[in-house]
Parts: C-alpha cells; structure tokens; sequence
C-alpha cells in the first residue's frame, strides 16, 4: 500500500503545523517560515513543473510531505515527516516510493550532520554521503547522492 498522493490545497495548513514544530525544525536545522512566506513558496513550488511533490498519508491522515527539484544544476530530494509520525517508517517508504517514480540519477539530499534519523532513512534507500559542508549560519550538512 502506497503512502504517496498528490497535494491538495488543504495538505498546505497541515504542512505548515509540522513545520512550526520546533523540535521538527531543530532536527532538520530549518527554521519555520511565517505564514505567509510559508504558503508563497509553496505556491511557488507547485506552480514549477520540473518540481515533482507528493502529501505523505497514513490511516487517511495528512504525515507529511516529499519532495524532487532541480537546484542548481542538481535534482534534490526532500520532506518532512509530522512529529507524531515519527516512528513508523513513512519517511523511508515515501522515499522509496519517490524513487520508484523518480528516474533521475544522480539524485541528492542535503540533511543537517546531527540528523541522525534523516541520514539513516536515506542510506537505507541507497544514498551514500560524497560531501560535507559548514553554512554561512555554522550548521554542518552532509550531501548525500543516489547514483545510477
């Protein structure tokens, strides 16, 4: 069974909660966007054709959400996972449903070096690291990359 359907204009409040958690946010190293900024981008990011999105259900509810674009000359993955769906294993199923989908290779992602739950969801689905890199705000990511 799937835990992968489009997005739906009513996903967007629910997205934005789980986003706001700070807890969430620590441990992805990514501050909550306000309101407003929150649901521009994603107006922005669902009006953009090579960006490819998809809400993250279990039981029926709205867990999250995944995510593939082009930045900068490379296609990145990405999501978030609802606190109270930690656990349970969607992320790592979303990402494998995502790559099922997705026939881009190289893919990579970008994850804060103390995400420990996020680096292992994607090892799991074949990522391996091929970088690090310290950002102007001090956080350490690893890049990881799928390869062919």
């Amino acid at each position: 069974m799937g835990v992968l359907r489009e997005v739906v204009e009513a996903d967007l409040p629910v997205f934005y909660e789980h986003q706001r958690d700070r807890e969430a946010a620590a441990m992805a190293a990514f501050p909550p966007r306000e309101r407003d900024a929150f649901m521009a981008h994603w107006a922005k990011t669902l009006a953009n054709d090579s960006a490819l999105t998809w809400t993250v259900v279990s039981g029926g509810a709205v867990a999250g959400n995944i995510g593939c674009w082009e930045d900068d000359g490379r296609r990145l993955v990405g999501y978030w996972i609802g606190r109270e769906f930690w656990g349970r294993g969607l992320a790592t199923q979303a990402l494998a449903e995502l790559l099922d989908v997705v026939d881009a290779r190289p893919l990579h992602a970008y994850v804060a070096k103390s995400n420990v739950a996020s680096i292992r969801v994607l090892e799991k689905c074949g990522f391996v690291k091929v970088g690090e890199h310290a950002g102007d705000d001090g956080i350490e990511e690893l890049l990881l990359e799928l390869r062919a």
